[in-house]
């Protein structure tokens, strides 16, 4: 396996259990911050998963085109870029606006806006793992 490929294997599955438990776990908890606290947590969040979130998302993005513009005549590679560029819109078009606002007031409706769109994210990233490990396996 060459380190392009390792290294976006290992984005994969990261991320993957990243958004999984943000999704069922952390996004779910917004509801149980108390108004008071809730700018302060969310800002806390959002500079907290950013560090682990957006190396991986660039690491991603980086070996994900890299992968595709080596092997342009492999349908896998290229709906693993397909993919990537599907999560980068929806976080940056739906789940980063949605933030904006959280962080500035608790919104219990755009709280389950977030977690209902971040279903988007969850599928994505799931597919895409498993695209990989076909890759992998065959």
């Amino acid at each position: 396996m060459d380190l392009l490929f390792f290294l976006n294997v290992i984005s994969a599955f990261l991320l993957t259990g990243v958004i999984w438990t943000i999704q069922i776990v952390h996004y779910p908890s917004f509801h149980y911050i108390d108004k008071m606290s809730f700018t302060n947590f969310h800002h806390f969040h959002e500079r907290r998963i950013a560090i682990i979130v957006m190396p991986l998302m660039l690491i991603e993005l980086t070996t994900s085109t890299a992968l595709y513009i080596n092997n342009m005549s492999s349908i896998v590679f290229a709906l693993n870029l397909l993919i990537v560029v599907l999560i980068w819109c929806s976080t940056f078009f739906i789940q980063v606006p949605i933030h904006s606002i959280l962080s500035q007031k608790k919104d219990k409706k755009l709280i389950e806006k977030l977690v209902n769109t971040n279903w988007i994210r969850t599928f994505l990233w799931s597919m895409r793992m498993l695209l990989i490990i076909d890759e992998i396996i065959t």
